[in-house]
């Protein structure tokens, strides 16, 4: 039987935030690396009973990725919200 891994989203200005507590140990590699300082511990738990992750705002993410890269658990995932064109481009 498959089991489907579920991830909480999080919608910010720039990307949607995911971070999958069955895979966050909690090593906090994602937040040392930020350079916006934007993660912060949250109230959910992950694999090894430790905190996982989350945004601490909409804005300021800059979807740079770099949480993403340096998970060695692959326990987070950015995905960038494209821009809308103007209508006069």
């Amino acid at each position: 039987m498959d089991k489907k891994i579920e991830g909480i989203k999080f919608t910010l200005a720039k990307a949607n935030f995911y971070i999958f507590p069955e895979y966050c140990k909690g090593c906090g590699l994602c937040k040392e690396k930020c350079p916006n300082d934007v993660l912060v511990w949250s109230e959910k738990l992950g694999v090894y009973g430790t905190p996982t992750v989350k945004p601490k705002d909409e804005d300021s993410c800059i979807a740079c990725s770099i949480c993403e890269m340096v998970c060695p658990d692959c326990a987070i995932y950015i995905e960038k919200i494209k821009k809308a064109k103007a209508a006069n481009e």
